[in-house]
C-alpha cells in the first residue's frame, strides 16, 4: 500500500519511490504547488497533467477543474496511488507516455496543460505541444531553470536558442518564479523555475512552416557562425542573398520575425 502523511510546513511525504530512469523528483511543498496551479488562467475547462506523480497538484486541479482535469502518468506505481486516490478521476487517467499519446483521439476540444516535467524529455514535451499548438492555448510548467531561462528570453542573449525561436513564434511565454532543490524528493542538482505559455494571435507563417523550422535549427546548430555560413546545407541561390543583412549576423540576434524573413529569402531563391 503507498502512503503519504504530511509533514511539517504543509509538505507531502511520499513513499512511493522515484524512478531515476523516468526522471521522477516528487515536489514535496504544499504551498509552491497551489502557486503552479493557481498560475493557470482560468480561460479553459480541460486540463491535461502530464507526469502527476504523486498528485500533489492534481488534488488542487480537481478542486478546481473536476472532472474536466485528464491525467497522463507512465509510472504503474503512481497511477496505482492516483487511482485508490482520486477515484472520481479513474476514467481520465491514462498510464502512457504522452510522447506516444494520441492527443486529437483523446481530445477533440481545446486542452490547456501542466505539469512537472522530468527534465530528460522536457524538450520533447514542447515540440509535441507546437505540433498540437492550435489545440493547446496555454501550458504551465516546472522544468529545469536553465532552460526555462533559455525558452522565455529574447534575441541577444546567449541562452537564446532552437526552443526560444519556435516556441515564440507561437506562444507569449513568462518566467513566472524559480523553485529550490530542496522542496524535492529526491533534490534535483539544479533549481527549477515555472513558466506560463499563452497561445499568441499569430495563425500561420508568412513563409513555409517546414522551412522555418529547418532554417533554425539549421542556423543554431553552429551559433557561433554567421548565418551566411549556418544556411549553407539548405539548397539556395546563395549569390541572390549574399548581400542581405542578416548574412553576417548570428542567430541569437535575429527576433522571430526576421527568421521568418530570413526563411522567405531562402523561399524565395531556390537553386540556380
Amino acid at each position: 500500500m503507498v502512503l503519504t502523511g504530511r509533514g511539517h510546513n504543509g509538505r507531502i511525504m511520499s513513499k512511493v519511490k522515484a524512478k531515476k530512469h523516468l526522471g521522477q523528483h516528487f515536489l514535496t511543498d504544499r504551498n509552491i504547488a497551489g502557486k503552479i496551479v493557481d498560475s493557470l488562467l482560468e480561460k479553459t475547462d480541460v486540463v491535461l497533467e502530464i507526469g502527476p506523480g504523486m498528485g500533489v497538484l492534481t488534488g488542487f486541479l480537481y478542486e478546481k477543474f473536476g472532472e474536466g482535469l485528464f491525467l497522463t502518468e507512465i509510472d504503474a506505481e503512481s497511477v496505482k496511488y492516483l487511482n485508490e486516490h482520486f477515484p472520481d478521476l479513474s476514467k481520465n487517467i491514462s498510464e502512457s507516455d504522452f510522447l506516444k499519446e494520441d492527443l486529437n483521439k483523446r481530445f477533440t476540444r481545446p486542452f490547456s496543460i501542466i505539469g512537472n516535467f522530468p527534465y530528460n524529455i522536457s524538450s520533447q514535451i514542447f515540440f509535441k505541444v507546437l505540433d498540437h499548438r492550435n489545440k493547446i492555448p496555454q501550458v504551465v510548467c516546472m522544468i529545469q531553470k536553465e532552460v526555462a531561462e533559455r525558452i522565455a528570453t529574447g534575441p541577444g542573449s546567449k541562452t537564446y536558442g532552437i526552443l526560444s525561436v519556435l516556441l515564440q513564434a507561437y506562444y507569449d511565454i513568462e518566467y513566472l518564479f524559480t523553485v529550490n532543490e530542496n522542496v524535492f524528493t529526491p533534490p534535483p542538482k539544479v533549481k527549477s523555475a515555472v513558466i506560463r505559455l499563452i497561445r499568441n494571435n499569430r495563425e500561420a507563417l508568412s513563409c513555409d512552416e517546414k522551412l522555418f523550422f529547418r532554417v533554425v535549427k539549421a542556423t543554431f546548430l553552429h551559433r557561433r557562425k554567421t548565418i551566411r555560413n549556418t544556411i549553407k546545407i539548405i539548397p539556395h541561390n546563395f549569390e541572390a542573398i549574399a548581400g542581405h543583412e542578416f548574412m553576417s549576423k548570428r542567430p541569437e540576434q535575429l527576433s522571430v520575425e526576421q527568421f521568418e524573413e530570413l526563411t522567405l529569402l531562402i523561399q524565395n531563391n531556390p537553386p540556380a
